[in-house]
């Protein structure tokens, strides 16, 4: 199937990529020219593991290729939507942006091809999409559908190679046979369904999960100041068939702003307009942002005032395995610390460089060990395997005073049976522990 891939940031190089090792003919559209470029030159824009390896390969292989003119959709059996939804600084998503994007293309589309949409918009975007093309369309016969994206940065192409399962929203049987046998190409479990019910089900499972990061880190808070261990508690939890072993519990740093954000956001902005109270929906980010101070509670309650005091950070990136900074909790909190006029050294083996504001009051180290270095603190906001070589005995002789905040415990396993500050040797001070 001769396939165009519409938006080569994050999720639309991703799929290019996986759609034509998997067999099929594929060209990556986006109409910024550097994008294009730097793809051709086998460098995705953002780092994921063995993307760059695979784009290269594919291009070799003439099953992939590059563009920034919207021409080529004329021959496409498919065009796959996967523009990286834009969202501004309050969660707020631009999806007029992507909506017009997919309107530029309706006039190329051919007889019979497919409109598949990954793009995170509203439940209800793919119907409006579709009542605008009848307008235009001519009498071309042009299907819908909607296939969630379900990636996760640091971990994108190995997802999409193999899915736990793949949701798929459309209406024609047509639309399924040309589409189910492309999805059981990166999944055994297809679930194909309406399309509204797939577009839905991508908000629930986001809501869902940021509901359970929410919960748990209050319930987290309540251990910290009665003598409960969370650790214990989320495993009477997940012991309770109700739950479930694999239930997403587990206290840690709140989650981010963008995708989960953006689909409680959704909703909540559904059930306004539908006249349906969502109180719970509409509490989880007033709870995730509560604890999204937690790092900086922790430092002020060790150490006070923080004017002067040298203060490390372990792990800068928005997510692990990728290079991308835009709305980490990390830098968020560096700024923090540069305002209350600490002296921060950071560290992240994928960062070279500091955002502008930060480059010339923060250093940035070439190793965990150096960015430690006479610190009286270091916090630890991701695991990292260079992390796990962090002992007692090296912060000990590298720090001035070996304090350890770690909300994600990622260096538990290390340093979480080691005794606190009674011992006098290290503070380890993590989510959910007194």
């Amino acid at each position: 199937m001769n396939t165009v891939v519409l938006g080569m940031w994050h999720l639309g190089s991703v799929t290019a990529a996986a759609m034509a090792e998997a067999g099929h003919r594929t060209v990556g559209l986006d109409p910024d020219p550097q994008v294009i470029e730097a793809l051709g030159e086998g460098r995705p824009p953002l780092y994921e593991p063995f993307l760059a390896e695979t784009i290269v390969r594919e291009q070799a292989g003439g099953r992939l290729s590059f563009t920034t003119d919207p021409a080529v959709i004329a021959g496409a059996d498919l065009l796959w939507v996967a523009i990286d939804t834009p969202v501004d600084e309050a969660d707020r998503a631009e999806v007029g942006v992507v909506e017009a994007a997919i309107h530029a293309c309706f006039d190329l589309l051919k007889e019979n091809s497919i409109v598949l949409v990954s793009s995170q918009l509203p439940v209800g975007s793919i119907a409006r999409l579709e009542r605008a093309f009848a307008l235009r369309s001519g009498g071309r016969r042009v299907g819908f559908a909607s296939w969630p994206e379900n990636l996760r940065l640091g971990e994108a192409l190995a997802r999409f190679r193999k899915a736990d399962r793949i949701v798929l929203g459309l209406r024609e049987p047509w639309v399924r046979k040309r589409l189910e046998p492309i999805a059981r190409d990166f999944s055994r479990e297809v679930l194909v369904m309406g399309v509204e019910s797939a577009e839905m089900s991508k908000h629930a499972l986001n809501a869902y999960l940021a509901t359970c990061i929410a919960f748990t880190n209050e319930v987290a808070s309540l251990c910290e100041v009665s003598g409960a261990d969370a650790r214990e508690v989320e495993r009477a939890l997940r012991s309770d068939p109700r739950v479930g072993p694999k239930a997403y519990v587990r206290a840690g740093g709140p989650f981010a702003g963008g995708t989960l954000a953006r689909d409680l956001g959704y909703l909540s902005a559904l059930g306004e307009d539908r006249g349906v109270a969502v109180p719970l929906l509409r509490a989880v980010p007033v709870s995730n942002a509560a604890h999204h101070h937690w790092s900086r509670r922790r430092l002020l309650e060790m150490l006070g005032n923080l004017d002067g005091r040298p203060i490390a950070v372990l792990g800068l990136t928005y997510k692990i395995d990728t290079d991308t900074l835009r709305r980490s909790a990390a830098i968020e909190l560096i700024h923090w610390l540069v305002a209350q006029g600490a002296r921060v050294s950071a560290f992240d083996p994928r960062v070279r460089t500091l955002p502008e504001a930060l480059a010339p009051v923060v250093t940035l180290a070439a190793s965990w060990e150096g960015a430690c270095q006479g610190a009286e603190a270091v916090i630890v906001t991701q695991g990292r395997p260079e992390f796990e070589e962090m002992t007692p005995a090296l912060l000990r002789e590298i720090m001035r005073r070996p304090l350890v905040l770690d909300p994600e415990r990622a260096v538990e396993s290390t340093l979480g049976a080691v005794p606190g500050n009674e011992s006098g040797e290290i503070a380890y001070v993590t989510v959910g522990r007194p």
